[in-house]
């Protein structure tokens, strides 16, 4: 599960609570029974920091790279990329690897092409082409595509997507739908964005509540969410302004959202529910439970995700049913994508500190808000996913759609005032 398992070096399961859904008039109210988050507090947080860096980093990639040591390398993968780490040593290691990643298992490459995606965006071409060439993976084949389109290799691209085409690497049995996307990212060029307003008109979803999560292509700026009630109308707060807050839909890989623990994908999600993690990384704030078209969900019945796929097309206004970018939910649920839901975060912000989306944490997939915790004793200071949560019940509770769309490609975070002339225009 990919956000209810935040990182499978630290914790195992997460088991949800349903909550009641509560009338909430005050939606910039935290809730009257603050939670604490013992994680968040400085002394947690320098012992979970020496921990990961000297046991799960530096012993597991002090190892010789066999078959049997697999396991402890990709556990070092995994707090490299919630740490946001580099070293020396590190960079050693990891080039060490990539010269013999050919001949590791399709778990290990999976979560080397991870890593490497976004932490060494250019050093890899040719061990990462050599990869490609040879794998029977798909999934691991679209990743190779992915990293190479980075590098400007449209048109190796195009080159290694034909010539695996003949050895059917492309046409197994469930991967159909899934290289759709691949192929468009290789061989079209994008497509203007259809007119933003007809998403946001009442008679988009009407009589139902949607969640509307705006987006920059670049998800290292986070993007905005608000929310819009079941007659049409979007939540202000008490002085008369919308309400909005940020939210970031980049994960720790980001790569694209219809790969496995790549960024939240743009499309529709359907809304079910209220629930509270127990998982540490996530924390105690409630969170927002949503599914993908198709996916196989064990909260969720599957003729509601299927219902979701099938009808995906006909819920769009008629300008935005031949835009491909749209849906990438839907092809990410047929790639199998699953568990991603909108939640807070207790991970150490200063993580991130040189990147645009701080304090927000990334994730491997949600949508994730800001919240920051006592460094004394843990106790939540600010939190905008409670204030997310409070909008949700005051739009007549969590049960509707979630809309992740993604903008334009302006390097800043998104703001208010980019969405106000299109809800001026509904």
């Amino acid at each position: 599960m990919f956000f209810l398992v935040y990182f499978a070096l630290m914790i195992k399961t997460f088991l949800f609570l349903i909550c009641i859904n509560l009338c909430c008039l005050n939606i910039n109210a935290q809730t009257d029974s603050v939670p604490y988050a013992l994680n968040a507090t400085k002394e947690s947080r320098a012992k979970e920091y020496r921990n990961l860096v000297s046991n799960s980093i530096n012993k597991n990639l002090s190892l010789d790279l066999a078959d049997s040591t697999e396991e402890n390398w990709e556990e070092a993968f995994d707090a490299i990329l919630l740490l946001n780490y580099r070293t020396a040593f590190i960079d050693a290691r990891i080039s060490k690897a990539m010269d013999a990643v050919t001949y590791r298992s399709t778990g290990f490459q999976k979560a080397m092409l991870q890593v490497i995606y976004p932490l060494y965006p250019k050093d890899f071409v040719s061990q990462v082409t050599a990869l490609a060439n040879t794998t029977a993976d798909p999934k691991s084949f679209a990743m190779c595509c992915e990293y190479l389109l980075l590098n400007n290799g449209q048109e190796a691209c195009k080159t290694l997507l034909l010539a695996r085409t003949k050895d059917d690497l492309i046409n197994l049995e469930g991967t159909r739908h899934f290289f759709m996307v691949l192929q468009n990212h290789i061989f079209f060029k994008p497509t203007p964005m259809p007119p933003l307003a007809d998403l946001l008109n009442k008679s988009f979803l009407p009589s139902e509540m949607v969640v509307y999560s705006f987006q920059r292509k670049n998800r290292n700026y986070p993007g905005l969410v608000m929310v819009r009630t079941k007659d049409g109308s979007f939540i202000k707060d008490a002085t008369g302004k919308y309400f909005a807050v940020p939210q970031l839909a980049r994960s720790c890989t980001n790569m694209p959202g219809y790969l496995s623990n790549g960024n939240t994908p743009q499309g529709i999600f359907k809304i079910f529910g209220f629930a509270v993690s127990q998982g540490s990384f996530i924390g105690p704030t409630t969170n927002i439970q949503m599914v993908l078209p198709y996916e196989n969900s064990n909260d969720v019945s599957d003729s509601v995700t299927r219902s979701l796929g099938d009808n995906y097309q006909s819920l769009l206004p008629a300008s935005w049913k031949a835009y491909f970018p749209f849906f990438e939910a839907y092809f990410a649920g047929k790639a199998g994508r699953s568990e991603i839901i909108a939640h807070g975060t207790t991970v150490n912000p200063e993580y991130y500190k040189a990147q645009p989306y701080y304090p927000i944490s990334p994730t491997q997939g949600c949508l994730c808000t800001k919240e920051i915790w006592s460094k004394a004793n843990g106790k939540r200071l600010e939190s905008d996913q409670q204030k997310l949560v409070n909008a949700v019940k005051k739009a007549g509770g969590a049960d509707g759609y979630c809309i992740v769309i993604e903008i334009d490609d302006l390097q800043k975070p998104v703001s208010i005032q980019d969405i106000l002339p299109f809800l001026n225009q509904k």
